[in-house]
């Protein structure tokens, strides 16, 4: 039997944007399935938290980049809720910097399978779900593109980056206007720079340089991203899709 409670899935949903975005979405009173590829203990540890605020949250281990990852984390949504109305793809990855003449193959295909094709899956199987033309109920979709997208990736480290969220945004109308006559919104953000949340934190020198070049003059927060997630998800933006929204601090 469906839940009576609206659904939220965040890929990648343990840490930064995405645990910021799981926080947004239980506030706005989903359900929500957070999905991590290897951050196991933060995701554990957010659920624990939303449970103890009263929420209804799950953690999910899947590696978006893998077809029957992506196919057991649907099952596991099916299993616990029976319906799904909301989906951030976030999952992402870029790996070290490098120039194109010096990247591997393994590396390339590593980004392309999480950023492009994980996203697609996913709003694949979400389509599935959500479709009022297949017994769903609607719902929205939010890509989590990147300013890079925009600038072409920076020269020398991150073209092949910047490609794949390129990717992300072109999917995002394309999606969009395919699934519009099926109650299904779809529209993507574009993060700029933003501080990361806990671990491996970035030096301050590196921070300072990236906040030169922002319009705004600092690095974004990881809740001002989740807070334009939260606004697409929801019933004020209901006539917004195939939108994609810069919030980069004017980058």
């Amino acid at each position: 039997m469906a839940s009576t409670q609206k659904v939220c899935l965040v890929t990648g949903g343990g840490r930064g944007i995405g645990a910021a975005t799981v926080r947004a979405a239980a506030s706005a009173g989903y359900a929500v399935i957070v999905n991590y590829a290897h951050s196991e203990s933060y995701a554990n540890d957010l659920v624990a938290a939303l449970k103890a605020d009263g929420g209804d949250a799950i953690a999910v281990q899947a590696d978006v980049a893998k077809e029957d990852d992506v196919l057991r984390l649907f099952a596991a949504i099916d299993r616990e809720y029976g319906r799904l109305d909301a989906l951030v793809n976030n999952a992402g990855i870029a790996r070290q910097g490098v120039a194109i003449a010096d990247i591997d193959f393994e590396r390339l295909q590593a980004v392309f399978a999480t950023n492009v094709f994980g996203t697609i899956l996913c709003a694949r199987e979400a389509v599935r779900r959500m479709s009022t033309q297949r017994g769903g109920f609607g719902g929205a979709i939010v890509n989590v593109s990147s300013v890079a997208a925009k600038t072409a990736g920076r020269a020398g480290e991150t073209v092949h980056y910047g490609a794949s969220k390129a990717a992300i945004d072109n999917f995002t109308v394309g999606l969009a206007r395919e699934v519009a006559d099926q109650g299904i919104r779809v529209n993507a953000v574009r993060p700029g720079p933003v501080l990361r949340e806990g671990g491996n934190p970035q030096p301050q020198s590196y921070l300072d340089t990236i906040a030169k070049r922002v319009p705004l003059g600092r690095i974004g927060q990881p809740h001002e991203e989740a807070a334009a997630i939260a606004w697409l998800l929801s019933d004020e933006a209901s006539f917004v899709t195939g939108a994609v929204l810069d919030v980069t601090g004017g980058m």
